[in-house]
């Protein structure tokens, strides 16, 4: 494993410090992690992962991108697949959510959340992953609409509304505030705030028929 960490000339990789960095988060959380423990776990210098990103909070934030990056793909692969609007919206808020306490994205969002207001890198960098989610669940919901699985509704407040009842979710649950850090009880809560947010389409008796 650790020939793979590194390229030819013995360096290790940026991915790889990135792949590490969420891996050692998932274990051993955020407070344990700095540039000293990574760069042990990599078997390489503080110094040389400081080269990449220069600080810690960059590195944070790359891990971050890296890792939304990811769900961004899964994200479309999930808009492309065949199946009803109402799987596809369950299948999103899966995806959304944490798996657990110790999920190293939901720690960092956390993080990361607590130090935006001061930093602007940091507060157009949530911004911009947020949008993505924003804009994928739009997309979702107006396909179900024109698909009339859902009834009529104004996707873009709709979708605004379920994603800060998420964010609120999901933060329970890694602050372990979630039925004994048990995430399902936060899938359920989502999945009843979003029967109640987005109503399915109800046809017309009359609809269809001439007057």
């Amino acid at each position: 494993m650790a020939g793979a960490a590194r390229r030819r000339d013995g360096h290790v990789t940026q991915e790889r410090m990135l792949e590490e960095a969420m891996t050692a988060i998932a274990e051993d959380g955020l407070a344990s992690l700095t540039m000293a423990a990574l760069a042990e776990r990599l078997g390489t210098s503080g110094g040389h992962i400081l080269y990449y990103f220069g600080s810690k909070d960059l590195l944070l934030l790359a891990a971050l991108r890296w890792s939304e990056a990811a769900l961004a793909e899964e994200r479309r692969a999930l808009l492309a697949r065949r199946v009803t609007a109402e799987r596809k919206l369950d299948l999103f808020l899966r995806l959304y959510l944490p798996r657990g306490p110790r999920d190293p994205r939901w720690t960092l969002w956390i993080e990361l959340w607590a130090r935006t207001p001061g930093n602007a890198a940091l507060r157009e960098a949530q911004d911009e992953l947020d949008r993505g989610w924003q804009e994928d669940l739009e997309s979702l919901l107006a396909a179900g609409v024109a698909r009339r699985r859902f009834a009529p509704l104004d996707t873009t407040a709709r979708a605004s509304e379920l994603l800060a009842l998420l964010d609120g979710l999901s933060t329970r649950v890694v602050l372990g505030q979630e039925s004994g850090r048990d995430p399902r009880p936060a899938l359920e809560a989502a999945r009843s705030a979003a029967r109640l947010l987005i109503a399915p389409y109800v046809s017309d008796p009359l609809e269809g028929q001439g007057m």
